[in-house]
């Protein structure tokens, strides 16, 4: 079942078996932070395994664009479209989280990022590809991040 993030109360629910769960947790409370002061919209998420879609397109996505495949196991997902753009999010065990910006127009901007928990390694399959800048956010503690811009259609 759905549920709204807030990001004034912090809760671990839904990601309570990563071992990062706390900053993992801040880390979408971040996420969520951002949507409603951008975009005034109401960040949700939903178990993995109730979101098959939202999984699938950003496994696909990733296995066809760079040859990647995530090793850890999807915890929640999060698919909506605000002001054009289509915003697919995955938070991971691992405390991953991989958010797909496309937006829906030709031509538009079309970019897969990554970032990492407080706490975690950078998970082996993103190793050596991608260099992370990091972010102070109050929620999240130091996050790292890095993306790369979608060549395909999907």
């Amino acid at each position: 079942m759905a549920h709204e993030v807030d990001f004034k109360t912090v809760s671990t629910e839904g990601l309570e078996s990563s071992p990062v769960a706390d900053a993992l947790a801040g880390l979408r409370a971040n996420e969520a932070r951002y949507f409603k002061n951008k975009f005034d919209h109401t960040f949700t998420v939903e178990p993995a395994a109730d979101a098959p879609d939202a999984v699938e397109r950003v496994r696909r996505i990733l296995a066809d664009e760079r040859d990647i495949v995530v090793g850890s196991k999807p915890l929640e997902a999060s698919d909506f479209e605000v002001d054009g753009v289509r915003w697919t999010h995955v938070f991971y065990e691992s405390g991953l989280a991989i958010n797909v910006l496309y937006t829906l127009a030709e031509g538009g901007k079309r970019a897969v990022g990554f970032k990492l928990s407080e706490g975690m390694d950078v998970p082996e399959e993103l190793a050596d590809r991608f260099k992370f800048a990091r972010q102070k956010s109050k929620l999240a503690g130091t996050i790292r991040g890095s993306y790369f811009v979608i060549k395909g259609e999907y």
